[in-house]
């Protein structure tokens, strides 16, 4: 048997998210052969966790051209593109039906447990460049495999890695403890038995991004209900109060993520909510009658409250890349030359720069990391940021470089500033000094980085972003 070389193989992708389907897609138009691996058991899984939530970006900014170009022959109607959808119609009426058309190049219920050159560890040079991709895989009903891959493209997101209660990165004492009453997704409070958690009593919401705003908008909206008088809020911030803590409000080019912010602020203005600001969480522990408290680093215990949302953003899970030549930022754990344009400790709003396949590589030729994943810890990410991603490095595994390096985009203005060098600080302000810097007219960001010289977006819950 005469082995098949490293052109004849696929293009593995793990994910069967918004990135990895779009990725899937590009490849094939490409001409090159993807793989898709998918732990869950349908197209989305991640995504349908949070199927409760309305996306703040309409239908038209999160599908992908090249994936309705492989729907189109199906009968497949796009949305109307000026309609919101929720996570759970993301998934039924886009990503199911894409995966549906990519047909045996998905494959469910196989988990991605190691990734390897052949018949090379890490620490191996001999050779390694001219071996293909092991990809080591653990099935639902049981058992292994082993595949053979010419390039890898992890779009395996960020959700199953939330961020910690604790404010120094590391779970609070007692956080594991009091698992019974803290959760780390936003609460669906349609769900009557979620509801009940919640109605009339008293939930710690941990986080000040937009599954936060998200959170306190629709604890208030209990509290406003017939059956959920008496519920209240307790937001933990990190910083303090600011111009931009809400968000871009109506200056946001996303209304629906600005709509958010304005929702979390009346939430706090009509006594819904109590701001507690500069808070780190430090322990989680237990009142008498089983209520949870909260104390911070600086030794302040808050008033019992009935349940705990941590809010406070992902974080990627590298460990079955362990064998792999990566290069990440030590603090955001992002490909090195994608970090610099994404730190919250330095990025500010209208500074997000293109990207594509040469900021997305690593010492490993052939290995990427796209969409959330890309992003390490960074929190703002949009669904079309990891479109064009896949785009061009689906053009570069095929060799077109010009198309590859020729990457465009325009994303909206977020109206909100990270801060340089601010970004958890608790008195923070924006970075030019003075509340956020969102214009009064806003403009469109546009990205667009010419071939010959290429330059070296949010967690799901109300955001439009993908794995």
């Amino acid at each position: 048997m005469i082995a098949p070389t490293s052109t004849e193989l696929p293009v593995v992708v793990i994910g069967a998210g918004p990135t990895g389907l779009a990725a899937a897609a590009h490849l094939l138009d490409r001409g090159l052969e993807p793989l898709v691996l998918e732990a869950g058991p349908a197209a989305g899984t991640a995504v349908r966790a949070w199927a409760h939530v309305r996306l703040f970006s309409p239908w038209g900014e999160v599908t992908d051209p090249a994936a309705e170009k492989l729907l189109a022959p199906t009968g497949w109607t796009r949305p109307d593109a000026a309609s919101y959808p929720t996570g759970g119609d993301w998934a039924e009426l886009y990503l199911q039906p894409l995966a549906d058309a990519l047909g045996e190049r998905v494959r469910f219920g196989t988990t991605v447990t190691g990734v390897s050159r052949a018949g090379r560890d890490r620490v191996v040079d001999a050779g390694r460049a001219a071996q293909p991709f092991t990809v080591h895989v653990a099935l639902a009903g049981g058992g292994e495999e082993r595949l053979t891959a010419r390039a890898v493209i992890d779009a395996s997101g960020t959700w199953a890695t939330p961020g910690p209660a604790g404010g120094s990165g590391l779970p609070a004492l007692g956080e594991h403890a009091a698992s019974d009453r803290l959760g780390y997704r936003v609460p669906d409070l349609k769900d009557p038995a979620v509801r009940a958690r919640h109605a009339g009593r008293r939930t710690a919401v941990i986080g000040s991004g937009a599954s936060a705003f998200t959170a306190l908008a629709g604890l208030a909206d209990l509290a406003r209900s017939g059956d959920g008088a008496g519920t209240r809020a307790v937001w933990l911030l990190r910083r303090g109060i600011s111009g931009d803590t809400y968000g871009g409000g109506e200056a946001d080019q996303l209304p629906a993520r600005g709509a958010l912010g304005l929702a979390a602020k009346a939430a706090v203005d009509e006594g819904y909510a109590d701001a507690v600001t500069g808070f780190r969480t430090a322990a989680v522990e237990r009142d008498s009658a089983g209520r949870l408290v909260l104390t911070g680093e600086d030794g302040r215990r808050l008033e019992p409250v009935d349940e705990v949302v941590v809010l406070t953003g992902f974080r990627p899970d590298l460990s079955f890349l362990s064998e792999l030549r990566l290069r990440l930022d030590e603090r955001l754990q992002a490909p090195v030359d994608l970090a610099p344009l994404i730190d919250p400790n330095v990025h500010s709003c209208g500074t997000v720069h293109p990207h594509g396949h040469r900021e997305l590589s690593h010492p490993e030729e052939g290995v990427y990391l796209a969409g959330m994943k890309s992003y390490g810890r960074a929190p703002t990410f949009l669904a079309m940021t990891g479109y064009e991603q896949v785009r061009s490095i689906a053009a570069a595994l095929a060799g077109d470089l010009e198309a590859a390096d020729r990457v465009e985009l325009t994303l909206p203005e977020t109206g909100v500033c990270g801060g340089a060098g601010l970004f958890d600080e608790p008195d923070a302000q924006a970075a030019d000094g003075g509340g956020c810097c969102a214009p009064s007219a806003p403009q469109p960001v546009a990205l667009a980085a010419p071939a010959a010289a290429p330059a070296a977006e949010e967690a799901p819950a109300g955001g439009c972003c993908g794995s």
